[in-house]
C-alpha cells in the first residue's frame, strides 16, 4: 500500500522503535520522487546498524544525518546538511519523532531530579522549537514550489508533525496517571502540544500544517513489552493520518486511528 506523501522528508529518533519503522514504511510506500533525511545522534555507531541497512535496502532514498536534538550547533549543522542536498526545492515533511524519558522506568516524584526535568524538556521541546524554527526557510520554499494553489494544506506540501503522547493529555491525565507516572515526559508533552498549537497559529496564514500525532502505546524500548501496539502497525496508522490531513487539522492533536484526543 502506497502513502499519499512525498518530496523532501526529515525524521528524528531513527535509530530505533517508532522512527526506525517510518522510515522503512516511508522508503517501502512512497514513489520514486520522495527522499527521507533519517536523523539521529550516531548514525555510525552500533546503534544505527538496523538504520544503516535500510539505506542499503533503499539506494539513494534515504540520507543518514548526524542531529543530537541537546546540541544547538548540532542543529544548526544538520539544517545546513540537510538544506545543501535538498537544493530548490524545499522541505515537505518534519516529522519531529525524536524523544527521551529520564529516569528510566517509573519517573515518579520522589525520584526525578531537576537535571531529569530539564535534560527531557530540551530534547523533547526545546529541540523541535528550534529544528522547526531552523528549518522555517526550506519549508516556504516547499509551499512556493508547490503545485497546491491557494490556501491549501497537506504532508505532501509543507507539514510539521510533532510525535507527542496521550501522557501529555492535561484532561485525560486523571484517566492513566496511575499506570505511568512519568513527570518528565508527561510534562515536557504537555509542552509540545503547546508549542505545536503557537506553531500552528504562527504558520497557518504561510500555509504551513502543524498538529500532533501520538503513535498509541507501542512495544519499543520506550514503551515496553506490556505495550499491546506494534512499531509497525503504529507507523501504518500514523502514515494513513498524514495522508489525509488538511487545512482543518492544523493545531490538531490526533492518534494514529485519526481520531481527536482532549488537550
Amino acid at each position: 500500500m502506497s502513502v499519499e506523501l512525498g518530496g523532501h522528508i526529515v525524521v528524528t529518533g531513527t535509530n530505533r522503535g517508532i522512527g526506525l519503522e517510518l522510515v522503512r514504511q516511508l522508503a517501502e510506500k512512497t514513489g520514486v520522487e520522495a527522499h527521507i533525511y533519517a536523523c539521529c545522534r550516531e548514525p555510525e555507531g552500533t546503534t544505527a546498524q538496523a538504520l544503516r541497512e535500510l539505506t542499503l535496502k533503499h539506494p539513494g532514498k534515504i540520507t543518514l544525518i548526524k542531529l543530537d536534538l541537546a546540541d544547538e550547533d548540532s542543529i544548526s549543522a544538520a539544517v545546513q546538511t540537510v538544506g545543501q542536498r535538498i537544493g530548490p526545492d524545499g522541505l515537505n515533511l518534519l516529522i519531529n519523532n525524536a524523544a527521551v524519558n529520564k529516569p528510566d522506568g517509573m519517573a515518579s516524584l520522589q525520584n526525578v531530579r531537576k537535571s531529569d526535568m530539564m535534560d527531557v524538556f530540551e530534547v523533547n521541546v526545546t529541540g523541535p522549537f528550534l529544528l522547526t524554527k531552523m528549518f522555517l526557510p526550506l519549508l516556504q520554499r516547499a509551499v512556493s514550489r508547490s503545485k497546491d494553489k491557494g490556501d491549501e494544506m497537506s504532508c505532501r506540501r509543507s507539514a510539521v508533525i510533532n510525535v507527542s503522547s496521550l501522557a501529555g493529555s492535561i484532561e485525560k491525565c486523571p484517566e492513566n496517571f496511575h499506570f505511568a507516572h512519568i513527570y518528565p515526559y508527561r510534562t515536557s508533552k504537555a509542552a509540545l502540544n503547546m508549542l505545536t498549537r503557537c506553531q500552528a497559529e504562527d504558520l497557518s496564514s504561510q500555509n504551513i500544517l502543524v498538529m500532533c500525532i501520538h503513535p498509541g502505546w507501542v512495544r519499543t524500548d520506550m514503551g515496553g513489552e506490556e505495550a499491546p501496539l506494534s512499531s509497525e502497525d503504529s507507523v501504518v496508522g500514523m502514515l494513513r493520518v498524514m495522508s489525509s490531513l488538511s487545512r482543518k487539522h492544523t493545531g490538531t492533536l490526533l492518534d494514529w486511528e485519526g481520531n481527536t484526543i482532549a488537550w
